[in-house]
């Protein structure tokens, strides 16, 4: 039973400026990633670079302001368009298993949400598995959120992240959560992993339905992340923690994705702890479809629905 999705205020309306690509043709090219970009036997480093060469995109809109930045030690980028509203920051922790990834693939995403939502958008060039296992990738997170909200009001602040960094992006919330600490208005979840102990081979129809990742590859993630015996510490699978105290949840997820599973679970435990929830499938998408905007019509409604959060949670 999954917690029911509230969308009051957002219409789920797409945006004009989109270049929408064939579905069929989508599916195709999300396909071809994941078997010649997301292959365990490659190492990590081919993988890196495929992974960068085929997200590598530049559909921003007329005046985004990229810029590079140090939070606290951490390098990040900057996405801000035009006529932002001054002191509305989403802080977005980009996904790759962990171990693939940069700012740079987010530019898209970033400058339309920056666009849509009036906010800038942080992106932290957190450091990457194998060569900086837990707890590295976390202790960036923290560090950045850290120096954001030593000089910004909580309230003014969402935290974000896809897949892997929608882990990483539950986890440091609950640390500060758990310190005592304030937390942000809110946490936006696109397809998060958010278990390492789970086995993923379980569920054949969804191994076969998920265009881009396959249970080997996220195995080979999860080992180069932590060692197996710290899978089940839940600041590593957040799933695992207990899901009361925190902010309001936006969770994004995908019919077609071997993570499914976790976002559903997630809905669910938060709203049994009383957490604001909102909770949305899409039929027939894969994982982190959300990121394309312009070019699937499912992710500019995921954005818009992204952007009506971010603006109802920091307008208080």
């Amino acid at each position: 039973m999954t917690a029911p999705p509230r969308r009051a205020g957002w219409n789920g309306a797409s945006h004009a400026g989109s270049l929408r690509l064939p579905r069929a043709l989508m599916r195709q090219g999300v396909r071809q990633i994941g078997r010649r970009v997301l292959d365990p036997a490659l190492p990590w480093e081919v993988q890196r670079r495929r992974f960068d060469q085929v997200m590598h995109t530049s559909l921003m809109p007329r005046g985004t302001r990229v810029t590079a930045s140090m939070l606290d030690g951490v390098p990040a980028e900057v996405v801000t368009a035009p006529a932002v509203r001054p002191g509305r920051t989403v802080v977005h922790f980009h996904g790759g298993g962990y171990c693939l990834g940069s700012a740079r693939m987010m530019r898209t995403w970033a400058a339309r949400l920056s666009a849509q939502a009036g906010c800038r958008v942080v992106v932290p060039e957190y450091r990457l598995a194998p060569a900086h296992a837990y707890p590295a990738a976390l202790d960036d997170a923290r560090a950045v959120l850290n120096a954001l909200l030593s000089e910004a009001d909580p309230a003014s602040i969402v935290v974000s992240g896809d897949s892997a960094g929608g882990g990483l992006a539950l986890s440091v919330i609950l640390a500060l959560r758990d310190s005592g600490a304030k937390v942000p208005a809110g946490c936006i979840l696109m397809s998060p992993w958010l278990d390492l102990t789970i086995d993923r081979w379980a569920r054949p129809a969804l191994v076969r339905k998920d265009l881009l990742l396959n249970p080997a590859w996220l195995q080979a993630c999860a080992a180069a992340y932590a060692a197996p015996s710290q899978w089940p510490d839940p600041k590593v699978s957040p799933l695992r923690a207990s899901h009361g105290g925190l902010p309001p949840l936006l969770i994004q997820a995908a019919s077609d994705d071997l993570l499914a599973p976790d976002a559903e679970l997630l809905a669910t435990s938060a709203a049994a702890a009383s957490t604001d929830v909102t909770y949305t499938r899409w039929p027939s998408m894969w994982h982190d479809f959300a990121l394309l905007p312009g070019l699937v019509a499912a992710a500019d409604s995921a954005l818009s629905q992204a952007a009506w959060f971010v603006t109802k949670v920091t307008s208080g």
